[in-house]
Formats: structure tokens, sequence, C-alpha cells
């Protein structure tokens, strides 16, 4: 992977984030550029496309789109879907709000909280909000990413180890978080940010 100001230096000449970086934008990106060191560099620009998709193109962590009555109806035991507040272990009345989606790939459910807050040893039961930091979400997208947390799929399902990806193959990867929904817009993106890190 290319060195930070490299990659910098490349997305403010790119189409995607350039040619002025906001604060925000800079900082998210180091956390995932953080978070993926020695990974594969297309397993990078995935993950990159992903958070610059999935965050309306801000790069920093964002609650998922909703409020508490929707949180509750999509996702809580006394909601209209019980047999997914069970799927992603909201076992306590409120889970669905409390556990609602956060972060790069939006954490969803007790569980997944329960699972990153093992991973990465910092408590999100007690502290959700945890699932906003940069450092953490990024962390949580490349774990998610790579063991197939999300839907079973991950990095090393679609992507090569070794050199660049080519855009069906990042079209393909969509699957690793959310089927083929937008897939044609995360590779242009994925592309793109492969560009930077060459």
């Amino acid at each position: 992977m290319t060195d930070r100001k490299g990659f910098f230096v490349a997305a403010r000449a790119g189409t995607l984030l350039g040619p002025t970086l906001t604060q925000s934008e800079v900082d998210g990106c180091s956390a995932i550029l953080d978070a993926m060191a020695g990974a594969p560099i297309a397993y990078a620009a995935y993950a990159l496309a992903t958070a610059y998709l999935e965050t309306k193109h801000t790069m920093m962590p964002i609650h998922e789109d909703g409020g508490p009555s929707y949180f509750f109806r999509m996702y809580d035991r006394k909601g209209n879907r019980p047999a997914v507040a069970a799927e992603l272990g909201n076992t306590q009345d409120g889970d669905g709000v409390k556990f609602h989606g956060r972060g790069y790939v939006q954490l969803t459910g007790r569980g997944n909280y329960q699972k990153a807050s093992i991973k990465l040893g910092v408590d999100m039961i007690s502290d959700p909000e945890l699932a906003l930091r940069d450092d953490i979400a990024a962390k949580v997208m490349r774990l998610g990413m790579t063991e197939g947390w999300f839907t079973s799929k991950k990095f090393s399902s679609y992507l090569p180890s070794t050199g660049v990806a080519v855009s069906a193959q990042f079209i393909a990867a969509r699957r690793i978080i959310n089927g083929q929904d937008r897939a044609a817009d995360i590779a242009s993106y994925a592309m793109q940010f492969q560009r930077y890190l060459s």
C-alpha cells in the first residue's frame, strides 16, 4: 500500500474526494487505512469504497437512517419483526433502539455488538455509541469483512490477496455487506481508491 501522503495526494487529484478534503474526510480515511494496515490493496480499496457509499460520502461513521420508532419496529423483539430481532440477538426490551445500526457498515443488533466488543476489547454493550468512533468503526469493518460477520461472505471470497482487483471482482464483493445493492457504484469507487493506493 502506498504511503499515507501519496494516498492523499492521489485522492485530492481524483474525483471522489478531491480537490479539497475536509478534516473529517482525512480523519475517516486515516482511520480506515490504519485499520487496513497490512491488508491486500484490493481489500483496502474495497473497505474505503464501502465506507464512501455507506456514509453518504462523508467517510465518517454514521447512525442508520431512521429513528427510535423505526428501530423499534424493525429490530425489537416486540416490534414488527420478532424473528429478525431474535436473529440479531435482541433479547431484551429496548434492544432494537439501543443496538440500531452504527458505523461504516452499520453494526446492528445486540449479538453483533457483543461479538465486536469481545473481538476489539471494548464494551459496546454498555456504550453502543462507541461504534461511531472512527477507529472502532474501521476495525469493526475490517474484522467483519475479513471474517464474514455480515452475510457470511468475506474479502477472501471475492478479492485477490495479491495484486489488484478488477471491476467484476469488486462487483461480486458487494455480497460481503449487502447482496448486490449498488454493486456497480461500489466497484467504480473501489477501482478509484485502488488507484489512489497504488
